[in-house]
């Protein structure tokens, strides 16, 4: 199962369940806040569409519109993200597969030379067309893949009494990052603020998500941003048009389906 940041994919993970003694107040469990963040999306599919204002150090604004789709629940998944605006990059595709027990793949589609290649393992950290989301965050990351600490409890964050979980990769192969800080409220199951730290030790991007709100009764944020810290730039994604359960199916998943720059 997998959690993702910026996720979109956006994006995004953990909540709650406690253990604790008769002789001392209950401790929250830091794997069973993930599990329980993993398991509230009970979805079978999921599609909606959205944009990315991407904004250099100076401020400059580039948007671009998107639609995404995605079948089967968090962290077990096939995803799919099309591009329609703007121009230069409409009909670009990014197709990953996200599932539990086998390695994480993705490929991407350019219409403009009507050529699909698969990400490599090194490329993962790379920007996704320009944005401050690499192709590890356009994807999402499986559970078992870390190993997840509780740090601290009660910190507040956007007036919401949080958990903060340390996670860790099993393996440098898992993730770019070498450490991921999580804050979950304690009434809502969802990651609000994610601090990502190279394999340097130094916090290289800074994950926020807001304007929560519950569809179908799965949580989810319409509002995330990406920062990254050292090039003092950031990615505002909006999402619209929240769906699930609409009955997407198996073959739009596919490269073949990948390559048709106008199948959404």
């Amino acid at each position: 199962m997998k959690y993702r940041f910026g996720g979109l994919c956006f994006l995004f993970f953990l909540f709650f369940s406690v253990i604790g003694s008769p002789q001392q107040a209950a401790t929250p469990d830091a794997r069973k806040i993930m599990e329980a963040v993993y398991n509230q999306d009970t979805s079978r599919d999921t599609s909606w569409q959205g944009f990315m204002d991407v904004f250099d150090k100076k401020g400059n604004m580039r948007r671009k519109r998107f639609a995404f789709r995605k079948l089967g629940g968090l962290g077990n998944s096939k995803t799919l993200i099309r591009f329609v605006e703007p121009v230069e990059v409409r009909g670009v595709g990014l197709l990953s597969y996200n599932l539990k027990g086998q390695a994480d793949r993705q490929w991407l589609y350019t219409p403009a030379i009507q050529r699909t290649r698969r990400i490599a393992p090194q490329e993962r950290s790379g920007r996704f067309l320009g944005t401050d989301f690499t192709h590890e965050d356009m994807a999402e990351r499986v559970l078992d893949d870390f190993t997840y600490r509780l740090i601290a409890e009660g910190e507040t964050i956007d007036g919401l009494k949080t958990n903060k979980i340390e996670a860790k990769p099993v393996s440098p192969d898992k993730s770019q990052y070498s450490l991921i800080y999580i804050w979950v409220p304690l009434d809502v199951p969802y990651g609000i603020l994610v601090e990502m730290y190279d394999r340097k030790g130094q916090k290289t991007r800074i994950y926020h998500a807001s304007e929560l709100t519950k569809l179908s009764n799965i949580w989810v944020a319409k509002r995330l941003e990406m920062q990254t810290v050292s090039d003092n730039t950031r990615t505002l994604l909006m999402l619209d048009a929240i769906r699930f359960n609409t009955g997407l199916k198996e073959d739009l998943f596919t490269l073949q389906s990948l390559e048709k720059a106008d199948l959404y």
